[in-house]
């Protein structure tokens, strides 16, 4: 790193941004974040926090805030016009927490203060260059040049990505029709719900979710053009709710539409992008914070192993292919979950026949939930991200084997009775072989005899004694045959 270079520069100081800021000052790596804002945007924006989110918040140090100011639903619940259609109780492994993005994003910069790092906002990125060394940022602060030098730089400035326009890289995909009105506010007329409500009615969709502080988020689908006002919003309350409900004063009232675009590349050289900039997709689910700390989660370890030279460079070739799985996966789930949610008559009845028919036969249980908790999403074979290997490896590990997660390194897990067995005997050699790589626990009475997991929560390897050769492939080729 050449003199007055920085190891990374992040531009965007959203939620993403502000992630991969502290995971990666907490790794010690040194990082400018910019932002062309005077401050923190605020606002409720998103506000569902799946598991993925939580864990990124636990790794921060923040998360235990978050619970003590987040509302905590305890199911989904899905009403048709006159009766129930299905309700999804949500087990601790798939527990959302409801928090406005605001109050999200000052957690986050909480936690990177805490570590040392620091916001400079007022800064406009205007150009970004490259070059086999490092990447070069020209920006503007209160009207002065800035030129800053960093050897990699992490792309979390949004749909409108500056950065991701500069590098010439293309933003495919299309933009949805339906146009949704979002409004915020306390509701009257009924004890508030402990559950998120999706009302599935013939005359368009109605989501009422609790939030902190006795207000409600109300959001559904609205014709073109039509004036968005208190009245329209009752209107819609009273068309598609549950009757006898009355939406007090406003504090949030807007419309939005959404798209479904992925970046052509997720990797340009010596750039990332993450978040927004990378891929954008229907907000059902909430599935967007959760899929954009996500990429963070999956690039801050490589990119921080990279630069203290611990892993192969050729480790952070593995981002684009495994974030750009989980984003199409997302995108196409999410995209035919809200066509089917808006079904109008006369497909009503064959879409309220599905989602009956889904819980009768316990899918919203075993695929439904874990999808929306981020349960469901598999990185696709590669040699230094997740080998082919038995039915788990390139999912999230669960959850017993993610306790006390090591940010740096991997965590092999043997299992059994006996912790002096061979098999466990041979994971303490290889950690002792590889020790600024991965670290050895046997558990007692699982019934799992091991499994590799990376800094990340996924599953790189599992299997039996004799697929132990396996993790110390995989090490010796991450670990750059050091």
């Amino acid at each position: 790193m050449g003199a007055g270079q920085t190891a990374v520069v992040i531009v965007g100081a959203g939620p993403c941004g502000l992630a991969a800021a502290g995971e990666l000052v907490k790794r010690n790596i040194p990082v400018r974040i910019l932002d062309a804002a005077p401050g923190p945007a605020g606002g409720s924006r998103a506000i569902l926090l799946w598991p993925p989110t939580q864990d990124v918040l636990r790794d921060l140090g923040v998360l235990d805030e978050a619970e003590a100011m987040a509302f905590r639903p305890r199911a989904l619940h899905y009403p048709g016009d006159r009766s129930r259609l299905a309700r999804v109780e949500l087990r601790p492994s798939e527990s959302v927490l409801l928090l406005p993005q605001g109050v999200t994003e000052a957690l986050l910069e909480k936690a990177l203060h805490r570590l040392g790092g620091e916001v400079e906002r007022n800064v406009h990125v205007r150009d970004v260059e490259q070059d086999a060394d490092g990447v070069t940022i020209s920006a503007e602060e209160a009207g002065r040049p800035l030129r800053i030098r960093a050897t990699w730089l992490v792309a979390a400035d949004g749909v409108h990505s500056t950065v991701r326009d500069r590098l010439g890289i293309a933003f495919t995909g299309t933009r949805l029709p339906t146009r949704f009105l979002l409004a915020e506010g306390p509701l009257h007329g009924a004890d508030p719900s402990a559950d998120i409500c999706y009302h599935l009615s013939s005359r368009g969709v109605l989501l009422i979710a609790p939030l902190p502080g006795g207000e409600v988020r109300l959001a559904g689908d609205v014709q073109p053009g039509v004036e968005v006002t208190p009245a329209l919003v009752q209107d819609l309350l009273d068309a598609r709710g549950p009757g006898g409900l009355q939406i007090g004063k406003l504090s949030t009232l807007t419309t939005f539409t959404s798209a479904e675009r992925l970046a052509d590349q997720l990797r340009s050289g010596r750039c990332f992008l993450v978040g927004d900039a990378a891929h954008t997709h229907s907000p059902f689910g909430g599935q967007g914070l959760n899929l954009g700390l996500q990429d963070v989660r999956n690039l801050a370890w490589k990119l921080a192993g990279v630069i203290d030279g611990r892993l192969d460079p050729a480790v952070l070739d593995t981002y684009d292919p495994e974030r750009r799985a989980a984003a199409q996966y997302v995108t196409r789930l999410t995209g035919t979950l809200v066509r089917i949610a808006l079904a109008r008559p006369p497909w009503t009845p064959l879409r309220n026949a599905l989602v009956r028919g889904a819980e009768s036969v316990g899918a919203l249980r075993t695929w439904y939930a874990p999808m929306l908790a981020g349960r469901r999403i598999r990185y696709p074979a590669l040699p230094l991200g997740c080998p082919v290997g038995r039915r788990s490896a390139g999912l999230p590990a669960p959850p017993w084997a993610v306790m006390d997660p090591d940010p740096s390194r991997y965590r092999l897990l043997t299992t059994g009775e006996a912790p002096g067995a061979a098999m466990a005997a041979c994971a303490a050699q290889m950690a002792a072989r590889w020790p600024h790589l991965v670290t050895h626990r046997h558990i007692r009475g699982r019934t799992r005899p091991f499994v590799l997991v990376r800094p990340d929560g996924y599953v790189a390897v599992q299997g039996r004694a004799r697929d132990l050769g396996g993790v110390d492939l995989l090490l010796r080729e991450v670990g750059g045959h050091a």
